[in-house]
């Protein structure tokens, strides 16, 4: 289905579906898709690839240290965007979840674009459109998503340019791993990906 047609046809995520734990809102973003309005155009993508991070309690969350004016987005309300920059190039995406004042978060690493390609290209200077949103960094790019222009997005408003829609996509076989790219509790099985 076409990308506009799936947002037709589909709705927005509502906002309790964030409530959740990590693993559990990390698990349900797979198969949804992640819309980003740049000027007039819609650049969209299916999720593809997650991992989860529970905050205080997980070594590798930016929020294992405590609440700070850079990380404030994780502890509430859940739905919100925290874009956050790594290794001095790449901006990440991550979705807010949890309680209101609790921290947790879903980093999106990888999706499947459906529209707006030759945009996604452009902005990430490749014609190899296998690799426009596959990983964290070359998502953010494809989707000019930066910290000061989507950090805090509310991603269950109509009115923002940062969405995440479901279509009514039934995600398959969901293969679990170790997060990736990460130094501390590298070992915890919280990254999924929807198998091929």
């Amino acid at each position: 289905m076409a990308a506009k047609r799936a947002m037709a046809a589909g709705k927005l995520l509502p906002r309790r579906f964030y409530a959740g734990a990590p693993d559990g809102v990390a698990r349900g973003l797979l198969g949804k898709i992640l819309a980003r309005r740049l000027n007039r155009e819609w650049l969209t993508g299916r999720i593809v690839e997650t991992e989860a991070y529970f905050g205080q309690d997980d070594p590798a969350a930016h929020a294992h240290a405590g609440r700070t004016a850079r990380n404030a987005v994780l502890f509430g309300p859940p739905r919100h965007a925290y874009v956050y920059f790594i290794y001095g190039m790449h901006w990440c995406l991550n979705v807010a979840c949890e309680p209101d004042g609790q921290a947790g978060c879903v980093l999106i690493r990888a999706l499947e674009p459906l529209e707006g390609l030759d945009t996604m290209a452009r902005l990430r200077g490749t014609a190899n459109r296998m690799l426009l949103a596959a990983g964290p960094g070359r998502l953010c790019r494809a989707l000019a998503i930066t910290r000061e222009g989507q950090n805090g997005a509310d991603v269950a408003s109509a009115e923002s340019e940062l969405q995440i829609w479901d279509d009514g996509y039934l995600a398959g076989r969901v293969k679990v791993t170790p997060r990736i790219g990460i130094r501390k509790a590298a070992d915890r099985l919280h990254r999924y990906l929807l198998e091929a």
